[in-house]
C-alpha cells in the first residue's frame, strides 16, 4: 500500500492552485526542492548529478531565512532538503530547517543518513514531516561500493535510523521515517533483507525505486538496466508490510522504462508542471526544473541578488515558460523526471477525454 502516493502524485489536493492555473493566472510553487550543500560525503555510483562536480559551496544561511519567510506568505507549502549535495553537511542545517517549519512551510529531507546522529536528530526531527534514508544495499560490503564510501558507514546509518525512531516515538513526534533503494544489478538480491531490516528497527516505509539516467549524467553504466525483469521482486516484498512497516516498490515508475512503454510516449506533449515547483541551487540560483541543471534556458536568477516574487514575476522566467511552452521537446526529458505524473494529470484536465461529463 502507498498510502504516501510515492508512485504517484499529490497535486489533486491542490485544487484552488490548479484552478487558478487553469485559469491563466500566475501561480507560486506548492513545492521546492533546495540544495543546502553542493558538497557529499559519498560518491554513489548511480548519482544523477555527478556532472555538478561537488562543488564545495553552501546556500547562505540569512538570505535562505529571508526568502523562506517570503516563499510561505507567497503560498509555498513545502521544501524538501536534497540536490546537488549532502544536506546534513551545511553547518546551519538545523537552524535552516528550524526557521523553514516556524515560517509555516511543511520540511522534508533526503540524506544518505551517515550524518544525522544523536544530536542532529534531536535538533530537527521535530520540525521534519519526513525524511528518507538513501540506503542502497543490505550488507556493509555492497553498500561501500554502491555509495564508495567506508563499510562502517552502513552501520552508522542503520543506528541513525534505529536512533531517530526511537526519538520519535519517545517524543510523541509524527515525523515519517523512510528508507530508500534505487534497485541495481549490485543490490538485487539484497532488496528483501534491507527490508526485513527495515521493518525490524522501525522505519515507515522502504521504496524501491528505478534508475533514471539523468541526461547530463557522467555517469552511464545503469542506463540499459531492464526493470521488466524484476517485476516478480514486488510480490515477495509485498509480504513483508505490516500495518507499522511497508514497501513500496514503484511499479509505475518502471513500467514506464519499458521498450513497450516508451514506445506509446509520455501521454503529455508538453512540460505543463514548471508553475508548481521549483528547485534553488546550493549557490542561491533558482531554477525551473532540477533535470536541467547548469541549462542557462532554465535558470531563473538567483535569491542572493533578488527576491524570490522578482525572481518568479521575472523576464528570464517569462523566456523559460515561453521555450517550454513552444519549443522544448518533452520525448528528450530524463524518463520519470520528479513531474512526470504531475504533467499526466495537469495534460488530462486540459485535453480531457471524451463524456468526462459522465462521472
Amino acid at each position: 500500500m502507498d498510502k504516501f502516493r510515492i508512485d504517484s502524485h499529490k497535486l489533486l489536493y491542490h485544487v484552488k492552485r490548479t484552478s487558478d492555473w487553469l485559469d491563466g493566472k500566475n501561480v507560486y510553487p506548492i513545492y521546492m526542492e533546495v540544495s543546502p550543500s553542493g558538497a557529499c560525503n559519498h560518491r554513489c555510483t548511480y548519482c544523477g548529478l555527478d556532472y555538478m562536480e561537488y562543488q564545495h559551496r553552501f546556500i547562505d544561511t540569512q538570505i535562505y531565512k529571508e526568502r523562506a519567510t517570503e516563499l510561505a506568505a507567497l503560498g509555498l507549502k513545502s521544501i524538501m532538503f536534497a540536490g546537488e549535495g549532502e544536506p546534513f553537511l551545511h553547518k546551519d542545517i538545523s537552524e535552516i530547517i528550524k526557521h523553514t517549519k516556524e515560517s509555516g512551510i511543511d520540511v522534508a529531507v533526503t540524506s544518505n543518513g551517515v550524518l544525522f546522529g544523536s544530536k542532529m536528530i534531536g535538533q530537527t526531527l521535530d520540525a521534519i514531516t519526513w525524511i528518507k534514508i538513501s540506503i542502497n544495499a543490505a550488507t556493509p560490503k555492497t553498500y561501500a561500493d554502491i555509495h564508495r564510501t567506508d563499510e562502517k558507514d552502513f552501520d552508522r546509518v542503520i543506528e541513525n535510523i534505529t536512533e531517530a525512531v526511537k526519538y520519535r516515538n519517545g517524543h510523541g513526534l509524527r515525523s515519517t521515517i523512510g528508507m530508500q533503494m534505487i534497485l541495481l544489478p549490485e543490490n538485487r538480491h539484497e532488496a528483501v533483507a534491507l527490508a526485513r531490516i527495515g521493518r525490524d528497527i522501525g522505519a515507515d516505509y522502504l521504496v524501491i525505486k528505478s534508475y533514471s539516467q539523468h541526461l547530463k549524467s557522467i555517469t552511464t553504466q545503469y542506463k540499459d538496466f531492464s526493470y521488466e525483469d524484476q517485476m516478480g521482486l514486488k510480490e515477495e516484498l509485498d509480504k513483508l508490510s505490516t500495518d507499522d512497516f511497508n514497501v513500496i516498490f514503484r511499479e509505475n515508475a518502471m513500467s514506464k522504462l519499458s521498450t513497450e512503454s516508451k514506445e506509446k510516449g509520455r501521454g503529455y506533449s508538453h512540460c505543463l508542471a514548471l508553475p508548481f515547483w521549483s528547485y534553488i541551487d546550493a549557490g542561491g540560483g533558482v531554477w525551473g526544473c532540477s533535470a536541467y541543471l547548469g541549462d542557462e534556458r532554465f535558470l531563473f536568477g538567483n535569491i542572493n541578488e533578488n527576491t524570490f516574487e522578482e525572481i518568479w514575476t521575472g523576464e528570464k522566467r517569462m523566456e523559460c515558460m515561453e521555450f517550454v511552452n513552444t519549443e522544448l521537446d518533452v520525448s528528450e526529458c530524463r524518463t520519470n523526471c520528479r513531474m512526470d505524473e504531475v504533467n499526466r494529470y495537469l495534460w488530462e484536465l486540459k485535453n480531457p477525454a471524451s463524456h468526462v461529463n459522465f462521472i
